[in-house]
């Protein structure tokens, strides 16, 4: 049995990518597989010397999914996980979750080729995840999401009388 030693988390960084489609409006978010155990997650990754905590996920949503975008500087979120390191052991990681709004795909980037990727609707990517905190965050964000959307909406109100 594995013991997990009491030690603060480990900080890691993570983006929530997104896009909105065009023509129909729909929010649909990226999920992709991990390398080692397949489970969709998202992009994230270890603190970078030099680099701010949300270019980081930036940096991380380029080298494993490909994507880039506009990135918010403030924190949507955080949850944690236990990551299995290579020696077996279990340490508990923080992830700070930042809201990454995709307007780009690369055609080659580092990990391609090493996960699967998918654009899938919020409440999809919200259930694929194993992580609970995580789910939560991604529902929040797409309640979030949807009351600008409908806020940004012109009511019968505004329209002019005829």
């Amino acid at each position: 049995m594995q013991l997990m030693f009491r030690r603060p988390p480990r900080q890691q960084y993570a983006a929530l990518c997104y896009r909105v489609k065009k023509k129909s409006g729909e929010l649909e978010i990226l999920v992709m597989t991990s390398r080692d155990t397949g489970r969709w997650v998202i992009p994230k990754g270890w603190p970078m010397s030099g680099k701010l905590s949300h270019e980081v996920a930036a940096q991380e949503a380029l080298e494993e999914a490909g994507v880039r975008g506009a990135v918010e500087a403030q924190p949507l979120g955080a949850y944690s996980y236990a990551k299995v390191m290579k020696n077996g052991i279990d340490v508990l990681c923080r992830v700070q979750v930042y809201e990454l709004e995709v307007s780009g795909q690369a055609k080659n980037f580092k990990e391609k080729g090493e996960r699967r990727i998918e654009w899938v609707p919020p409440e999809e990517a919200a259930a694929r995840v194993q992580e609970p905190e995580l789910g939560q965050l991604i529902n929040t964000f797409a309640r979030r999401m949807a009351a600008s959307a409908q806020a940004a909406r012109p009511s019968d109100d505004d329209q002019p009388k005829a």
